[in-house]
């Protein structure tokens, strides 16, 4: 296994789930062997209650044998015997990504600025509002925006038209970036494991308007923040990055949540680098990542 600096080159990452077998390592091993493939990364784990094994594998592509669309059928019969549930990505595949906001904006901009100083891959191509605030943020970065205000009566209608957009646009990952709105089952289910959402981490002990003023109210001393998969269960998707910070009496709510938007914003761009870079595995409501 030698270091690469031809970061230019594609390369494939394969992600593995299965009952944990002998000779599971040794056989991917020995297939990219034997076709000259050059391994970059490798990375397992076994999770000792379930038995179940997680692998993230990375090669070059440059110089090996096999083409991109034939790795699979090569390896199918290996994912047969060991009843492997596998994903192939390949790098030089530029994830769509969409935003979602309502009138927030620290994660916004936080996530635009990542991505002109390139720190994460992924192209955001468009954000979805349903409010105003935020299209002169879009406008001044180029970025497509797209208005849909729902209430009560219109929520189903105007989720449709998003969902119109999202893949007309051919969207590969949302991100909620402050989105003040739940998402219907329906829309959910249409992106498993493809919508990564960002709260504070103060449920269930502050519910509702104001978590941080209930904080303050309540002397915390310490606030934190939760990146998670959005699933129909609203708020218990499989977590994928959080952070925490220290507060002290000396805090005013200003100060704490100055330091909540800060956290916010860390644990989302750390979510959404993990997710684009293919370092994510999900057994049931769990997270494995490799990083």
């Amino acid at each position: 296994m030698k270091k690469t600096e031809n970061t230019k080159e594609p390369h494939a990452v394969l992600l593995l789930t299965c009952k944990d077998k002998t000779g599971i390592v040794a056989g991917i091993s020995q297939f990219l062997y034997k076709n000259n493939g050059n391994i970059i990364y490798a990375d397992q784990h076994t999770d000792e209650e379930t038995g179940v094994f997680f692998m993230r594998i990375e090669w070059e592509l440059n110089g090996f044998k096999i083409p991109k669309d034939k790795i699979v059928s090569k390896l199918i019969p290996f994912f047969k015997k060991y009843k492997i549930e596998y994903n192939i990505h390949f790098t030089n595949k530029i994830p769509r990504i969409a935003i979602f906001v309502s009138k927030e904006d620290h994660c916004l901009n936080d996530l635009i600025s990542r991505k002109r100083n390139n720190e994460f891959k992924g192209d955001i191509k468009l954000i979805i509002s349903n409010h105003l605030e935020l299209k002169e943020t879009s406008d001044l970065f180029g970025i497509p925006f797209y208005f849909f205000p729902i209430n009560k009566n219109n929520r189903i209608s105007q989720e449709k038209k998003e969902l119109a957009v999202l893949k007309k646009e051919k969207i590969d990952l949302i991100v909620l970036a402050k989105y003040m709105r739940i998402l219907t089952d329906s829309f959910v289910k249409k992106y498993t494991r493809r919508i990564i959402n960002i709260h504070h981490s103060f449920l269930p002990a502050f519910i509702g308007r104001r978590p941080y003023r209930q904080a303050y109210s309540r002397g915390v001393k310490i606030i934190g923040a939760t990146s998670h998969y959005v699933t129909v269960e609203l708020d218990e998707g499989p977590i994928i990055e959080q952070d925490v910070v220290r507060i002290s009496h000396r805090d005013s709510v200003h100060d704490i949540v100055r330091k909540g938007r800060d956290i916010e914003k860390v644990a989302l761009a750390r979510a959404v680098r993990l997710h684009v870079e293919n370092k994510i595995l999900v057994c049931r409501n769990k997270t494995i990542i490799f990083d």
